[in-house]
């Protein structure tokens, strides 16, 4: 399967808005208890989270994952600081990147992969204002496109 493929529990659109996101890696995350089955319910925000690498270990923060419901006293903290699980590979060559002026890591998708939590790390560089006017221009033209030839092949 490649990468970034299976079924998506949650997707961090806003991340292409704020971002240039140039190379993205698959990382698997280190869960605690009843974080999965909150997972596969799709109880999962990714809208402020951002990756952040200690020690040469990449850590998730901000990811809020909602208690289970069934889980009583075994459930965790919902913001809790998650490791991630990468190539030592890869991990070197992203210190290099993000010791760059403006790189930083973003997750931009979660989603299951045969059986497993696995979330989408985009080596992501921030937008300007004037940059992300000119993205909404180009959808616009291109939605604009989309409807008028819709209504010519009426």
């Amino acid at each position: 399967m490649p990468k970034g493929q299976g079924k998506v529990i949650a997707q961090n659109k806003k991340a292409y808005h704020d971002y240039f996101i140039e190379e993205t890696y698959e990382a698997g995350l280190v869960l605690q208890g009843t974080e999965i089955k909150s997972i596969r319910a799709g109880r999962v925000n990714l809208k402020d989270s951002f990756a952040r690498i200690q020690n040469g270990e990449v850590f998730l923060f901000n990811m809020h994952i909602s208690p289970y419901e069934q889980g009583n006293r075994y459930n965790h903290d919902p913001l809790r600081t998650r490791k991630l699980l990468l190539h030592k590979k890869e991990i070197s060559k992203l210190i290099g990147e993000t010791k760059e002026k403006g790189y930083s890591l973003v997750p931009v998708k979660l989603y299951l992969k045969n059986g497993y939590a696995k979330i989408l790390l985009g080596l992501a560089k921030g937008k300007k204002n004037y940059d992300k006017r000119e993205d909404l221009k180009r959808k616009e033209a291109k939605r604009d496109i989309e409807r008028a030839f819709k209504e010519r092949q009426r």
